[in-house]
């Protein structure tokens, strides 16, 4: 295999490197496929030629503000220039329409003050530099001037800054859409006051990040038709309901928990609390306090907060009894009656803890024990009480603390919509999605399998859209191509031809999971839920786990082990919660529908989860969607660091580096006259006589170079995949040979004039002589 045009001896390259992802290098020795390259640390690799990527010499230092305007579309020329960004604090890049904010683990408060809020305001998409505010300008601005609704996707694994992103976002709507001057509090005011309340009952500290949020958010802002918010409502998507009662080390439970904790004294005596070590909910894991974060601040902030968005005195006490009795109920252990399968309360701590948790609930001691370790059947013939045995007692337990938890959760989202306001008679929305983290651990919790499963799908909406506008550029430069023209690969084209829906399914599949191999989210769905007698494992051959057949796998088993997953209210302790004389409390747990049916008594967080996802998507399907990717440096939270691999990976799995098609199989490059011409201008001189408009010379030097597949549009120049860097190879080529004339032309130049200098020495020599010898 003779190695292609565009890498020849002497190139500058990017070559893989297993610490730094790529290094670059200069090429050596081309030997068939095998290329030697020299890095800069003087170091020599040999790689395929396939491996080995052009790097452009000319880019600007500082990196370019949008990676369109790249000459190299690939991995490394990518990470090269968001590192030279993100060493000089430029933290946002576009890519297209799309931004890519990478967390600074750092406060930059000037790149937010009203100062920079009122550049953005009207400025042209692309004439600032990239910012969170320019894609909720020209949000904004599409929904006044064209009357569609809009809305914004905040993607990113873990700890990529999504809810910040998204804080920012909405401060700049407000800004653009509120009301100065009126009594009381706006609407965009509420909505940013709701933040904190939001935060310490649904965020918690993961591996990956120390302010998780562990449920999804679409926070619905409507306007009237002067362009002024006039309501808004918050949706809220699959809390993370199983992390109330299990945690791993070192993550953290829900932050609300940790403040009650460091309550004031005459508080945590009234509730009867310790310190988080003392409560086996929290105590699961080391990891009781963040660095940087007062709980005892966060509680008054919180309580401040919900002063703020209308929640009363009595309304707030209730609130945190039910989270103190949610820490005491999960001290209640249980062990071995005298019956078979039958359970008691462990020992006098375990009843001290029974006896609190009721006191808090305000419900009856008795009843609330005896719905925890017994449950009545009624048979036509009789009422037949059972007994659980002790881990089918600590099964209710967390059941009920779950069931609690939740919803006290979604009260509270009631409560805050309630307190905003919505307009029945708004035209127009911007919705913002804050998203969950997308995270994979060795062991998952179901509703992180549900929240990866919401990530996916939201990733085909971004792949189809970013598809289609780039589709939307071909047709209005006048071009006749198609995105999947791109694709050069033959391994690619075998997929595709074997595939239906094409590149837009085969991508959809390449994103689903970070490394995604043949262990694919169905083989880990169920490795993790496979010891749960409730799940069945489906008739499907280990084979049956290749990309080819991905999506429909990972569709399939979701769907198959969502409804096996049946969340249930147990109606025992429905009937002692409706009994609390804390009518607060009895709320929580309204009476069921009077209906027999087996469908009525179960509430599965399958059905639930896909009617809420399904809602979602035909939201964002009816408004016209931008896309802001959040990514994270590090893993170390630390803002010096820029890990090359941590970045790629994040960007692969986002499907960021698949839309924009960077990867082997190539991008279409695209060039304005301008600067097609001034870069390569030098390959035909002859033509540049300023006789032939741009565009002519433009497509003279392609028809000199025979570069066949290429196109010419109405304003830029289209390349096919490898097409710049032949041009660029081409080029060096060109310059070399001109530097070498030059070269020679100069020893030339110099030898002849060393020779007339010692002729000319030589006659002063010889005159000297003879003057010398007439004196004799």
């Amino acid at each position: 295999m003779s190695a292609p045009v565009n890498i020849i001896v002497g190139s500058h390259v990017w070559v893989e490197d297993p610490v730094q992802a790529w290094v670059d290098a200069e090429v050596s020795k081309i030997n068939g496929d095998k290329v030697h390259v020299c890095t800069t640390d003087g170091k020599t690799v040999i790689s395929n030629i396939s491996k080995v990527f052009p790097k452009d010499n000319e880019a600007p230092p500082g990196g370019v503000d949008d990676m369109t305007k790249l000459s190299y579309l690939h991995e490394p020329g990518v990470l090269h220039n968001l590192a030279a960004r993100y060493e000089l604090n430029e933290i946002y890049t576009y890519t297209g329409n799309i931004l890519i904010a990478i967390n600074p683990f750092q406060r930059l408060p000037h790149l937010y003050d009203t100062h920079m809020m009122e550049q953005y305001k009207g400025a042209g998409f692309g004439e600032l530099s990239p910012h969170v505010f320019a894609v909720a300008d020209v949000a904004y601005r599409a929904m006044i001037n064209e009357g569609k609704s809009n809305s914004i996707l905040v993607s990113g694994e873990s700890g990529a800054g999504k809810t910040e992103t998204t804080k920012m976002l909405m401060r700049y709507l407000a800004y653009l859409g509120g009301r100065s001057g009126v009594e009381g509090r706006t609407v965009e005011q509420q909505v940013l006051e709701s933040n904190p309340v939001l935060e310490a009952f649904g965020n918690a500290k993961t591996i990956r990040n120390n302010n998780s949020s562990r449920f999804g958010k679409f926070v619905e802002i409507q306007f009237d038709n002067k362009g002024r918010i006039s309501g808004a409502a918050i949706r809220t998507y699959l809390l993370e309901r199983s992390r109330v009662c299990q945690i791993s080390d070192p993550e953290r439970n829900y932050h609300c928990f940790y403040f009650l904790c460091a309550a004031p004294a005459e508080e945590k005596e009234k509730y009867k609390l310790g310190s988080p070590s003392s409560f086996h909910y929290l105590n699961q894991s080391k990891c009781c306090e963040l660095d940087g974060v007062d709980d005892a601040h966060e509680y008054l902030a919180t309580r401040r907060a919900m002063d703020v968005l209308g929640i009363s005195e009595d309304e707030q006490e209730a609130i945190f009894r039910v989270v103190a009795a949610i820490l005491h109920l999960g001290n209640i252990e249980f062990a071995k009656g005298e019956e078979f399968d039958s359970s008691v309360i462990k020992d006098e701590k375990s009843r001290f803890h029974l006896n609190v948790t009721a006191e808090l609930l305000k419900c009856n001691a008795t009843s609330l024990e005896d719905a925890l370790i017994k449950r009545v059947m009624v048979t036509p013939e009789e009422v037949i009480t059972r007994t659980l045995d002790p881990d089918a007692a600590v099964g209710s337990r967390d059941a009920l603390a779950k069931t609690i938890y939740s919803r006290l959760f979604d009260w509270l989202v009631e409560k805050i919509n309630n307190s905003i306001g919505q307009d029945p008679n708004s035209k127009s929305i911007i919705g913002v999605l804050d998203i969950y983290g997308f995270e994979s651990f060795k062991f998952n919790s179901f509703e992180q399998f549900c929240i990866n499963f919401t990530n996916e799908k939201l990733q085909q909406h971004f792949n189809q859209h970013v598809f289609k506008m780039e589709q939307e550029e071909y047709t209005k430069e006048e071009i006749n191509w198609s995105y999947i023209e791109f694709i050069d690969n033959q391994d690619v084209l075998d997929l595709i031809e074997k595939k239906p829906g094409g590149i837009i399914s085969l991508l959809d599949e390449a994103c689903m999971f970070p490394k995604s191999t043949h262990e694919t989210f169905a083989q880990k769905l169920y490795q993790t839920f496979k010891n749960n007698k409730r799940f069945i494992k489906p008739k499907l051959s280990r084979t049956s786990f290749t990309i080819s057949h991905y999506a429909g796998e990972v569709t399939y088993l979701a769907d198959l082990f969502l409804d096996k997953n049946k969340d249930y209210v147990v109606a025992e302790h429905r009937d002692v919660m409706t009994a609390s004389e804390c009518s607060f409390v009895a709320s929580l747990f309204p009476p069921s529908r009077d209906d027999s049916s087996k469908s009525s008594k179960f509430s599965s967080i399958g059905s639930r989860f896909k009617l809420q996802l399904q809602s979602l998507m035909e939201t964002l399907n009816s408004t016209e969607p931008h896309y802001i990717r959040c990514v994270k440096p590090n893993n170390a939270l630390r803002p010096s660091i820029f890990e090359n691999i941590n970045i790629m990976q994040q960007l692969r799995c986002g499907g960021v580096l698949e839309a924009i098609r960077i990867s082997c199989a190539g991008y279409p490059t695209r060039r304005t006259f301008y600067d097609f011409l001034n870069r390569f201008g030098v390959l035909a001189p002859e033509i540049l006589d300023g006789n032939s408009d741009d565009k002519v010379a433009c497509q003279m030097i392609l028809d000199k170079m025979g570069m066949k597949g290429s196109q010419i549009g109405k304003t830029k120049v289209f390349l096919r995949a490898g097409q710049m860097a032949e041009l660029d190879a081409r080029r060096a080529k060109v310059l070399g040979n001109a530097a070498r004339i030059i070269q020679g032309q100069i020893r030339t130049h110099i030898a002849r004039r060393e020779f007339i200098e010692l002729r000319q020495a030589a006659i002063r020599v010889q005159s000297n002589l003879r003057g010398i010898l007439s004196s004799l």
